[in-house]
């Protein structure tokens, strides 16, 4: 229990709840309540140049350590996100901005796919295990990574939370109160960036997660308010995906799911029903 099932335990609280926070901020960045690590192809980005450092390190006998996956997926991520800043100047419907960072994610998985096409049989093993998005298989120190780099992360967002309330009544009301809207921009990217790309070097990509806890927990705390919204999505993110990995694990005993296919089933219908009930609002 103590080797396997509290550190997987902790690993799904702790992730889950980067997962739901990068979603939070990324949907108060571009002001768009689709908005989400996944959808606009961030995750996808960091799975990319995680791929390419685990080939890397395979395929010279090395082992792969946390630091070097998390510095991958962390430029993977910038990099993707560097694509999506680049279009949301040029395009002003945040339809069509989603609809590009699809793409965007598209690009990045075939790219990925291309190079497992040639990786050898044991990496392709390691990929195909990481890629399908698991908490499994997590140790102590995986634990106490992903804890110092996500409580950091956590409490700069904390520290953030009143611009972020200022950044949410509008661009023009932010700039009057004295929020400096460059840097003001630049870390929230950078803080949904880190968190993103902690989730997708530990326990691969995973789906929905970023786009359905926020809705969820804004409409159980009928609060916009980022002081309750940043633990509540931090929280909710990480129960949620406590949940999930209880599905994925037991549903199909002895046969284990994938944390993002389950994670999609229970997702995606909080989405749908989100953004019907405020069209209808």
């Amino acid at each position: 229990i103590m080797k396997i099932r509290l550190p997987r335990l902790l690993s799904a609280l702790i992730l889950g709840g980067a997962l739901s926070l990068s979603g939070y901020l990324l949907q108060t960045f571009f002001h768009n309540p689709i908005a989400g690590p996944f959808v606009l192809g961030i995750s996808s980005g960091a799975k990319m140049t995680v791929c390419v450092a685990m080939l890397a390190l395979l395929s010279r006998g090395k082992t792969t350590s946390s630091a070097i996956l998390i510095a991958a997926a962390f430029v993977g991520a910038m990099v993707s996100m560097g694509f999506v800043l680049l279009i949301s100047q040029r395009v002003k419907r945040m339809s069509l901005l989603v609809v590009c960072g699809v793409m965007i994610g598209y690009i990045c998985s075939a790219l990925t796919d291309f190079l497992v096409t040639f990786a050898d049989d044991s990496s392709i093993v390691n990929l195909h295990n990481w890629s399908l998005g698991s908490f499994s298989g997590m140790s102590w120190d995986n634990v106490k990574t992903m804890a110092v780099v996500c409580g950091i992360t956590l409490l700069l967002a904390f520290l953030l939370s009143k611009p972020i309330r200022a950044y949410q009544l509008g661009e023009v009301y932010a700039q009057n109160m004295g929020v400096p809207l460059r840097a003001f921009r630049t870390a929230l990217i950078l803080l949904s960036s880190v968190l993103s790309a902690c989730v997708t070097a530990f326990a691969g990509p995973i789906s929905f997660v970023g786009i359905a806890v926020p809705h969820l927990m804004k409409s159980l705390f009928k609060s916009a308010e980022p002081l309750c919204m940043i633990p509540a999505c931090f929280l909710g993110g990480g129960v949620f995906c406590l949940f999930c990995d209880l599905i994925a694990r037991t549903a199909f005993a002895p046969t284990e799911v994938s944390i993002s296919s389950v994670t999609a089933v229970f997702g995606a219908p909080i989405v749908i029903y989100m953004m019907i009930h405020r069209k209808a609002a």
